[in-house]
């Protein structure tokens, strides 16, 4: 026997902001620079600030190797990363606090060129994975009361 009942089903997306995020201003950019510092965050500041930098998306940033931002002589100035999006590639300058935030990285880091410049925790021999990249924004946002909701990873 076949009701006729219809169900109403909550979307998934329902009271969340659909769209575009907003990017963050320069007095959260700032805010997260000093919170990161304070916390001794020595990756999360490295990786903070080499998304300001290059403006890479996600998926492009957690499969930077140490090679894409350290040459023999140190810190490169500039790199050029192929986006996996678009297959073009994205030239981008590092700052010089970003380049302090590496340096400082790579010292505990202790890795070859071809080594990923942000590895896993949790998987042997691969690199933070995307999702775990959103769970970070989400993180340093609450650091200085944003709302992770209306900030995301397109928000650097």
């Amino acid at each position: 026997m076949h009701t006729n009942h219809e169900t109403r089903h909550e979307p998934w997306n329902a009271g969340r902001i659909v769209g575009a995020k907003p990017p963050l201003k320069p007095k959260h950019i700032w805010a997260l620079r000093t919170r990161l510092q304070i916390a001794n965050r020595v990756r999360d500041l490295a990786m903070f600030n080499l998304a300001i930098d290059s403006k890479l998306g996600g998926c492009d940033l957690v499969t930077l190797k140490v090679g894409d931002v350290f040459s023999g002589s140190g810190i490169r100035a500039r790199s050029v990363v192929v986006q996996h999006k678009t297959g073009q590639p994205v030239p981008f300058e590092i700052t010089e606090p970003t380049k302090d935030a590496l340096a400082a990285w790579l010292v505990i880091r202790r890795a070859k060129g071809s080594d990923w410049l942000w590895p896993s925790r949790s998987h042997n021999g691969g690199h933070v994975t995307t999702r775990q990249y959103g769970r970070l924004v989400d993180q340093w946002g609450s650091l200085i009361g944003l709302n992770p909701a209306d900030y995301g990873t397109h928000s650097l």
